[in-house]
């Protein structure tokens, strides 16, 4: 799980990079276009840390925490977007991209929780 919450810190990092540097106009580029970047560096410090054995149950579940958290947090600028008659445009894509890509990584940490118990038990 490591290795995974590592490349979706990565993955979060490129994500916020692309959308300031190259989609965003030059002129017009946002702070706001870094958010995803801004998560993931706390998931990929979770996973350089969860590198230590000791240090590694604590955190993959604050990557989870920051996980669920980066899934929800695009959802209250992107239900305005539906409100306002949704168009998909740069915005409302890093913003799917950022939820998509949390959501995903919660659902592959849950997964790996509910198997390491089922391991413990046996």
């Amino acid at each position: 799980m490591v290795r995974i919450v590592i490349v979706f810190g990565i993955l979060l990092i490129l994500l916020g990079l692309s959308a300031y540097f190259v989609l965003a106009d030059p002129d017009q580029r946002s702070v706001t276009a870094l958010i995803p970047a801004m998560a993931g560096v706390p998931i990929l410090v979770c996973g350089i840390i969860g590198v230590v054995p000791a240090a590694r149950k604590h955190a993959m579940h604050v990557a989870m925490l920051l996980a669920l958290l980066g899934a929800i947090a695009p959802w209250g600028r992107l239900v305005k977007a539906f409100q306002d008659g949704f168009e998909l445009n740069e915005k409302t894509g890093v913003q799917l991209g950022m939820s998509g890509l949390c959501a995903l990584l919660l659902v592959l940490g849950v997964r790996s929780f509910i198997s390491a118990r089922k391991d413990a038990r046996s």
